[in-house]
């Protein structure tokens, strides 16, 4: 793929971190660099993923539009294969001929969606922080789907109001027309479940059954996290309204999934990057930020993809129409 950018007159520039926009007369005319480099250009697409803190900090600096966004918080969830693959094809043991089994749960909770998000067959749970001080966690797996373990993040709708309160709760200020807000919010929780985990990202964790019955484990189970796991109650490092929803949806998805429900399945805190809390705006037919012209913000750091797949769609979108305009 790099290669057939290149062919087509495309350069990679590793090492070059953007630090600035070059703005004259509402107008972008570049980008500068790090290293103190610049590079003027008719347009930029701005296609950052959804943790790029530092661009967002930067667009507020420079007073460019952006707006905080609804995103979703929880947790991984890990079960063994096994289990996952018995509910799911409705045997005892997986015949080699089957893919390790997937799940797709969601549920309103107290007028609030919970929804399993990027679930990871034969999967891993890995570390995935971009400051300090900080705990997330993620989930992939390996092209043979084989590892031992099956894990799903578990996520709860946050809107800005949820923010607003928790921040304040947490004696914290937040101004209601803060475009960072809810990346605010996010990180809050990030530094929590952290400190939960006493260091060196080591992970909160407690046992499904006991997390829903409110109950610290006096044992966890074996986890793919290679940091490893600490037992805790996670009522004291998830917000609220996140916990007591989740306590319920657990309970309802093994309603739904046969053996979902179990104490051999393992929640690990935080899994807070589902999609961005900020949106760049953009006209919708033009692509372009309506105060910047020449800058078009895309994929899942702009707020308009939430995923691999539709971050590229929105990709190729953004280069059609620049060809329409600068070809």
């Amino acid at each position: 793929m790099r290669q057939q950018i290149t062919d087509c007159g495309g350069d990679f520039l590793f090492e070059e971190k953007v630090t600035d926009f070059i703005i004259e007369e509402g107008r972008i005319r570049g980008v500068i660099t790090a290293n103190q480099h610049t590079f003027k250009a008719d347009a930029v697409i701005l296609a950052t993923g959804h943790s790029a803190r530092d661009i967002f900090h930067l667009l507020k600096k420079k007073n460019i539009r952006i707006e905080a966004k609804p995103f979703a918080l929880g947790v991984r969830v890990e079960h063994p294969q096994s289990l996952i693959d018995t509910a799911q094809y409705h045997c005892t043991l997986r015949d080699s001929f089957l893919p390790p089994a997937s799940y797709n749960l969601v549920q309103q909770v107290d007028g609030k969606g919970v929804f399993s998000f990027c679930m990871c067959p034969g999967g891993i749970i890995a570390p995935a922080a971009t400051s300090a001080n900080e705990l997330v966690v993620n989930g992939w797996s390996p092209s043979k789907r084989n590892n031992p373990y099956a894990n799903s993040g578990i996520v709860v709708s946050v809107e800005l109001k949820d923010a607003l309160k928790y921040i304040a709760v947490n004696k914290m200020n937040a101004a209601e027309n803060d475009p960072l807000v809810l990346m605010q919010f996010q990180s809050l929780v990030e530094q929590k479940a952290f400190a939960a985990g006493g260091g060196k990202f080591v992970a909160p964790a407690q046992r499904m059954a006991d997390f829903s019955e409110g109950k610290l484990s006096a044992t966890l189970p074996d986890c793919s996290y290679v940091p490893g796991v600490h037992s805790v109650s996670l009522q004291d490092v998830l917000p609220g309204f996140i916990h007591s929803r989740l306590q319920i949806a657990f309970r309802e998805f093994g309603k739904k999934m046969k053996g979902y429900f179990t104490n051999e399945a393992i929640v690990v805190a935080t899994e807070s990057r589902t999609s961005s809390p900020v949106r760049i705006p953009r006209d919708n037919n033009t692509f372009e930020h309506p105060q910047i012209k020449g800058l078009y913000p895309c994929g899942e750091g702009a707020g308009y993809a939430g995923g691999i797949v539709s971050a590229a769609m929105d990709g190729e979108n953004i280069a059609a129409q620049l060809a329409k305009v600068l070809l």
